[in-house]
């Protein structure tokens, strides 16, 4: 990453950049670490206990680290040719169209929108497992742990999480919901904090400050109920891992919200240094006090997993965060395949009265005020949120589909394009050595993501063997 003194005068009309941007450092931060702090977060025990206290923390770090480099690489490619002062990419896909040719936009587009609708998918999952928790948790205080039946289904759940998204999803674009990303940030913190306060406390309480865990974790151990060897729950680990680092896939358009000057990839790679830098330390406290807590039997869900039950009203306080968080999170990642899909169904049929048509409807309270209903946004958008919601519903397993998501997502997104775009932008030769560390880079996080990948599928398999249809589980 280059560091540059001079002092730049930015021209967005000489730039050919009419697009009204009001948002700050503060506000794409706010978007990031929404992205960021969802799902994965409430794996990290669990994440942790797998790899052992040495490999742990050092591999969060490690993708902590790639991830701000390759999010810096990839923030000057906003703008073509050059970072400052050349033409808006307003999205993901058109950066690649720009630096790297139409040949790399149909697996770009595949990589980018696959790997966003699969994070709808584990959102939706880990809402409905918060949702039943908070029934859980009531029903074990009221009744005793054992004593009633305190297992609901999910699937009901689901659906209430998907009716929701269908109204946020009415909202125009990512410029129009900074707030929901401010409150989704502030719920994020609050499950984080309690998530982490009641695994210090049970921690200090169970073993007086003793940590449980070994250096190399519970991959060495013998084999899961049911024949698993437990070896796969490393790779599943570092899925769980990618998956807690992704927001590569929307940086691009959280960049687009910036106003200018200074050049929105200044203030995008500071946004992303103190986003990642926050996540980072809630992910090391978390997994780490996690693990002392609870060490090789850590829960696949800190809130979920059978780890908590008292006191009540604060295991439901963090569980009601997490869904509050994963509404914000969820439109986050959502808004990107929304406005791609309508750009194409509307390129497809310019002429098409139905697609193209806006209606006000005036409000009974309001009279003055009208509602704009666009009947493409409102059929297509649900649709896309009813297939989303069906899908979790079936799948319904927390940590194999966020591992999984993860794993597909990182190499191709977080490092490859963005690397392969520093290569062309900057015209780096073959012959010169940073060429071949970038590469090298590369190859190993493509590794990385094959074997994530592996594991996860394989967590999938086991667990539809005895899955029953419709139930969320932890693991």
């Amino acid at each position: 990453m280059e560091r540059r003194t001079t002092m730049v005068v930015y021209d967005a009309e000489a730039a050919g950049d009419d697009h009204d941007r009001q948002g700050t450092v503060w506000t794409a931060t706010s978007h990031i670490v929404a992205a960021v702090v969802g799902s994965g977060v409430l794996a990290l025990a669990w994440t942790v206990a797998q790899l052992g206290w040495v490999v742990g923390p050092l591999v969060l770090l490690g993708f902590s680290c790639v991830t701000y480099y390759t999010s810096a690489l990839l923030a000057d490619c906003y703008r073509f040719p050059d970072p400052v002062h050349g033409a808006v990419n307003r999205e993901y896909i058109d950066a690649v169209r720009c630096y790297l040719g139409r040949t790399n936009v149909l697996l770009c587009g595949a990589a980018q929108y696959v790997n966003l609708w699969g994070t709808l998918v584990g959102y939706t999952i880990t809402a409905s497992a918060s949702m039943i928790a908070v029934k859980r948790v009531n029903c074990f205080h009221r009744e005793g742990v054992g004593g009633a039946d305190c297992n609901p289904s999910g699937s009901t759940y689901m659906v209430v999480f998907g009716l929701f998204q269908l109204l946020l999803s009415q909202l125009p674009s990512l410029h129009n919901i900074a707030w929901l990303s401010v409150v989704a940030v502030a719920t994020s913190f609050a499950y984080s904090f309690i998530s982490l306060g009641l695994c210090a406390a049970k921690w200090w309480a169970t073993h007086a400050g003793a940590a449980r865990g070994t250096l190399s974790g519970a991959a060495l151990g013998p084999a899961l109920a049911g024949g698993k060897p437990a070896a796969f729950n490393v790779l599943l680990a570092l899925g769980n891992i990618a998956f807690s680092y992704t927001f590569a896939d929307v940086l691009i358009e959280i960049q687009d919200t910036l106003r200018a000057p200074p050049a929105e990839n200044r203030t995008m790679k500071r946004a992303s240094l103190y986003g990642l830098g926050a996540t980072t330390v809630f992910y090391l406290l978390l997994g780490c006090t996690g693990y002392a807590a609870f060490g090789d039997a850590a829960p696949g869900n800190i809130l979920t997993g059978f780890a908590f039950y008292e006191p009540f009203w604060l295991v439901d306080a963090a569980n009601v965060c997490v869904v509050v968080h994963l509404v914000g999170a969820y439109q986050v990642f959502a808004q990107p395949i929304f406005a791609r899909l309508e750009s194409c169904v509307a390129g497809r049929w310019p002429d098409a009265k139905f697609i193209n048509a806006t209606y006000y409807v005036r409000l009974p309270c309001r009279p003055a005020a009208a509602v704009a209903v666009a009947p493409l946004k409102l059929v297509l958008r649900t649709i896309i949120i009813m297939f989303t919601t069906l899908v979790a519903m079936l799948l319904p397993f927390f940590n194999a589909v966020l591992g999984l998501i993860g794993a597909l997502g990182f190499w191709p997104l977080s490092v490859y394009f963005p690397v392969s775009m520093h290569v062309a932008r900057l015209k780096i030769g073959r012959r010169e050595p940073r060429w071949w560390m970038l590469q090298a880079m590369s190859f190993v996080c493509l590794l990385i993501s094959v074997a994530a990948s592996i594991g996860s599928v394989q967590d999938i398999v086991h667990n539809l063997k005895a899955a029953e249809p419709f139930k969320t589980t932890a693991n």
